[in-house]
């Protein structure tokens, strides 16, 4: 099983700040750093360090060919990452003391995507391969549907929202995996048990998976849902949290786990990532997660 990841790479500029810059605001911050990020880039990262074969369609500036080896170097397949002259996505993201950040995306070369190559990557995918999106590159509607003409199983991290897009896709999606504002926002509702009413009514065949922050995780397919708590443990930087939780939570879906186990191991990984400053570089393996869940048993 592959998964072909069509998601955004991007350079991370993230700065430590006090508080969020205000209106009108200039401040400095306490420090810096420019690595790899974007939700694709990460949520690939996280695939391949949880041992999922995972070839990466996306697209950069050919003067940014370094970003791929830092791909490589986690073991993920760059070689259907297209190369030209627009300007690599990018993110400007604050991170304060309480670990929350604040993002601000220029698509750049994430919206470059081909029709061509888009095709050309699904036409050669086998029926039992994954296709996995965010909303962070053009084309989403296209890849979907193509998706399923080929018989390919499809999940959807739509992130950043956006409604008018999302809304009429959802249905012909496999797996839906959206924080608690996402899904909110999505069935136009104000509380996340009604947003979960609402989608099992709506799509009785979608499997769903609802993350809550530091309230844990659901899994809800029909009338069955099941629920795991989040690991507690002193954050330190958020940023890439949900991303090292999706690669972690579909690469354990292709596993003999149970959905329990699945979801446990994906918090686990997800609570390794809190601890460490940065996006990619924050994203643990297989092994330390598993370490740190028998720690965790241990302990308790």
């Amino acid at each position: 099983m592959i998964v072909y990841n069509f998601g955004s790479i991007n350079i991370d500029h993230v700065y430590r700040v006090s508080h969020f810059v205000r209106p009108g605001e200039t401040m400095t911050s306490d420090a810096y750093q420019q690595v790899l990020g974007g939700k694709g880039a990460n949520q690939s990262i996280a695939l391949a360090r949880a041992n999922c074969e995972v070839k990466h369609v996306g697209c950069i500036d050919e003067s940014d060919v370094r970003l791929l080896k830092i791909l490589e170097q986690s073991e993920v397949d760059t070689s259907l990452i297209c190369q030209g002259n627009t300007p690599t996505g990018h993110a400007i993201i604050q991170v304060n003391n309480e670990a929350e950040n604040a993002i601000v995306l220029f698509a750049g070369a994430n919206h470059q995507l081909s029709v061509d190559h888009i095709e050309n990557v699904l036409s050669k995918a086998s029926a039992n391969d994954w296709v996995l999106l965010q909303n962070e590159t053009n084309h989403i509607e296209l890849i979907v549907r193509r998706a399923k003409h080929y018989g390919l199983r499809v999940a959807f991290n739509p992130a950043p929202m956006a409604v008018d897009v999302v809304k009429p896709l959802v249905e012909h999606v496999d797996l839906l995996i959206v924080n608690e504002v996402e899904a909110m926002d999505l069935c136009g509702v104000e509380s996340v048990d009604l947003a979960q009413q609402q989608l099992q009514s709506s799509y009785p065949d979608l499997k769903t998976i609802l993350t809550l922050g530091r309230q844990g995780v659901r899994h809800i397919h029909q009338n069955n849902v099941i629920e795991v708590p989040a690991f507690k443990v002193d954050a330190i930087d958020t940023t890439a949290a949900g991303d090292t939780f999706i690669g972690f939570c579909l690469a354990g879906l292709q596993s003999s786990l149970t959905i329990e186990q699945v979801l446990r191991q994906a918090c686990a990984a997800s609570a390794l990532c809190v601890t460490q400053v940065g996006a990619s570089s924050a994203i643990p393996t297989l092994s330390q997660v598993r370490t740190f869940m028998e720690q965790m048993n241990h302990d308790t």
